[in-house]
């Protein structure tokens, strides 16, 4: 994330061109119009119902339903279109990764008739016709049996009548139960609910501040809109998942994957998903639980585990060099701090800029401020401590670092002919706040090799066992690519990314290298263990801040990101005058017992370290670890929550709704689970010494107090800095090891109250 001066950039679009709209102040801002679809009618002969292996497909006037025995898996809403299509285009602007939608329809086919029905080994497919007042265009739909239980449907849009006119745009619109709630669309930091709104996906910069005031609007005046909006993210797609324990996704493996798409959730009754692509593959699923739902939905695939060491303390993020690493591990380990790893992301140096502390985007060992590397790396590990740096896509020209002993990747890969290219033919160069920069173009099998052997023999060669993973969402949508056409390969990119980084630990020969991504878009879970929510807040606000983390959480683990924590503490630090968002120590405190309850624990120094509290720092370090011997007392259950969020795709940290749909506990945002049997409220408010818990039905013990409380009610519990509101079921095996573990970590009664 970058600020600083104004400016913008108007990029192609999908089909015609054009720029984002503006609001009073000149601020970029999306302009979104979906399509509204108009009645449904079904021809006499096409009403009936068609065997599909264990499925059957209704159809009756006005409605057509998929069904499993008894329940649905899928229907539109009575009366209504469940297909749309149109003409159009999407126009782009974009500034230093902030990109801003402007939605443009023309044609538009919205009422729809099914005339013909024909029911083949393993296939129903629907034929008919999508019309308006000025003329119609074919359309078919087969619906085709999963072998995981779900129901495939194939869409696709012919010439209209006239033979003029080809669909640029489809709209699938799902039925729901009056107001059932849904959820997921990506990492959306947001309510889980996504009731009432219409929802881009498009992974760009999430923004400074996203609505809270006055920092959004102060950073969007100043820095040319990013102050952010609160359906900003760096990872959306087309998934999502209703209360009716249904759900939808465009299949990760179909090329309208990462085409730009709107969801619709406006109508009380019905979803809308409008996707720039006139063909599109649809999966559909439905569950007897939402766990069955997400498991069923997410498909049995290979997901890599965390390795073991992650596990067993919190990795701290740390800066400054070798002597400073040094001291720092000294004195946190003094301090009774739990360790399994550093995170040294000025390993390939630092520089200053208006934002802050930033990175030189070289990819190699800065040997000046890491003297010694190898016998650091070495002495760590001697103490059960690894190592873990950073890189990301981007490349810099190293010439302005100085230091000879270096490649110039950025050269290198110029004079290969291996980056994005510009439209005038020279190299992308994107303005990054104070320097640019050019991406390595993973739509040429050359780059992908390249890039992947830089990882393996630059990144990985130092001896460090994994890395974040940045960026992936910042491709502009004018580029120029070896394959393909980049605004609709813009979504796609942080998937290509995340398959490059998993080359590169291949061929280095650490198919356990640790890694962590921010961007992103469906199938992703399949080239990494864990993924990060990106750069909040230094606060408290709902918006951009610890809340947000949470919430991002939910969206994200129920549309198939099952591994997903934070930077401890937040990242974005900002001084805009009227206030300087620092961090203070409750913020760092009650950021890491959230974090003890997740499934990483790792500290970011943020973007200006020198004035944010620090986990190290004389006044902070006792809270830091006792937080991190809580994380590892938790130790023996979440290692069993992580292998079945590896196995079946649950999240590791989920909403009560996920475990508990339909009770009390199912509305509560403010609390999570870990797995089926932890439950935590954590403090999201300062000064707050108390938080309000939904427990779920059953019997719960307070993991730290060890007192019992009876379920299925709401209560008040004393939550002050150092004993966090936190439960296991007490029928679970380990509660009465857990109570006293957690009990012991934070000094407590070890479960004298029990």
């Amino acid at each position: 994330m970058t600020l600083g001066s104004v400016g913008t950039v108007v990029t192609g679009s999908l089909a015609l061109g054009g720029a984002a709209s503006v609001d009073l102040l000149g601020v970029p801002r999306d302009h979104l119009e979906v399509m509204a679809p108009r009645e449904l009618t079904v021809e006499p002969d096409a009403i009936g119902a068609h065997a599909l292996g264990g499925h059957t497909v209704v159809i009756s006037d006005g409605v057509v339903r998929v069904q499993e025995g008894d329940h649905a898996v899928w229907s539109n809403a009575p009366g209504t279109a469940f297909l749309s299509a149109g003409t159009g285009h999407v126009g782009w602007q974009e500034h230093r990764g902030y990109f801003w939608a402007d939605v443009q329809h023309d044609q538009q086919w919205t009422a729809q008739r099914v005339t013909d029905v024909q029911a083949g080994p393993g296939t129903v497919t629907l034929h008919g016709d999508l019309h308006s007042d000025t003329g119609t265009v074919p359309f078919t739909v087969s619906f085709t049996e999963r072998a995981d239980g779900g129901v495939t449907a194939d869409v696709d849009t012919g010439t209209s009548a006239g033979g003029d006119r080809d669909a640029a745009v489809v709209q699938w619109t799902g039925g729901r139960s009056d107001g059932a709630g849904v959820h997921g669309f990506g990492e959306q930091f947001d309510d889980f609910d996504l009731d009432g709104r219409l929802i881009p996906v498009v992974a760009r910069e999430q923004g400074v501040g996203r609505g809270e005031q006055p920092l959004t609007l102060l950073a969007d005046v100043t820095n040319g809109g990013a102050g952010g909006t609160t359906s900003m993210t760096f990872a959306a797609w087309p998934t999502y998942v209703t209360d009716d324990l249904q759900g939808v996704r465009v299949s990760p493996g179909d090329e309208a994957a990462h085409a730009f798409a709107v969801g619709d959730t406006r109508q009380s009754d019905r979803v809308g998903l409008e996707v720039w692509s006139p063909s599109v593959q649809l999966e559909l699923t439905r569950g007897d639980t939402a766990t069955d739902l997400i498991t069923t939905q997410q498909g049995t695939v290979e997901r890599p585990r965390l390795a073991e060491w992650t596990q067993e303390g919190a990795i701290v993020g740390i800066q400054g060099g070798t002597d400073t690493v040094r001291r720092t591990v000294d004195q946190m380990e003094a301090a009774g701090t739990e360790i399994s790893g550093v995170w040294l992301q000025d390993w390939t140096g630092q520089r200053t800029t208006d934002f802050g502390d930033r990175l030189w985007w070289t990819w190699q060992l800065d040997e000046q401020r890491y003297p010694q590397w190898d016998q650091l790396v070495s002495d760590l590990r001697e103490r059960g401590i690894r190592t873990t740096t950073y890189v990301n896509p981007w490349l810099v020209d190293a010439g302005p670092k100085n230091d000879p002993t270096i490649r110039n990747l950025w050269a290198e890969a110029r004079d290969a002919g291996l980056l994005v290219q510009a439209p005038d033919g020279g190299p992308y160069m994107v303005d990054q706040g104070g320097y640019s920069a050019a991406l390595v173009d993973f739509t040429d099998p050359a780059g992908r090799d390249w890039m992947s052997t830089v990882i393996a023999e630059e990144v990985l060669a130092n001896g460090v066992d994994g890395f974040m993973a940045d960026f992936g969402e910042g491709l502009p949508m004018d580029a120029v690519l070896h394959d393909g056409d980049a605004a609709l390969m813009h979504n796609a990119w942080p998937r290509l990314w995340s398959e490059v980084v998993r080359d590169g630990c291949e061929k280095a020969g650490r198919p356990d290298c640790v890694t962590w991504f921010r961007a992103g878009t469906s199938g992703m879970d399949s080239q990494s263990a864990a993924f990060w929510n990106g750069d909040q807040m230094v606060g408290w606000s709902e918006e951009d801040g610890l809340p947000s983390a949470l919430a991002g959480t939910f969206a994200a683990g129920v549309s198939g990101w099952p591994v997903v924590h934070s930077d401890i503490g937040g990242y974005t630090s900002v001084d805009l005058q009227v206030t300087d968002y620092v961090r203070d120590g409750e913020i760092l405190a009650r950021w890491g017992e959230y974090s003890a309850f997740g499934p990483l624990f790792r500290s970011h120094e943020g973007n200006r370290p020198a004035v944010n509290r620090q986990v190290y720092d004389p006044d902070e370090v006792d809270a830091f670890a006792r937080n991190s011997r809580m994380f590892t007392a938790l130790q023996p259950y979440r290692v069993q929550v992580l292998e079945e969020a590896a196995a079946t795709g649950v999240p590791a940290v989920r909403h009560t709704w996920v475990n508990h749909p339909g009770t009390a506990a199912a509305s509560a945002n403010r609390q999570f689970m870990l797995g089926d049997s932890l439950l935590m409220a954590p403090v999201m408010a300062p000064g707050h010494t108390e938080v309000t818990v939904s427990l779920p039905p059953g019997t719960w013990r307070h993991l730290i107090t060890g007192e019992i409380y009876s379920g299925d009610t709401t209560i008040t519990v004393s939550a002050p800095v150092g004993t966090p509101a936190a439960f296991i079921d007490a029928a679970h095996p380990l509660a009465d090891r857990l109570v006293a573990d957690v009990s012991a970590a934070v000094g407590g009664p070890a479960g004298q109250s029990g």
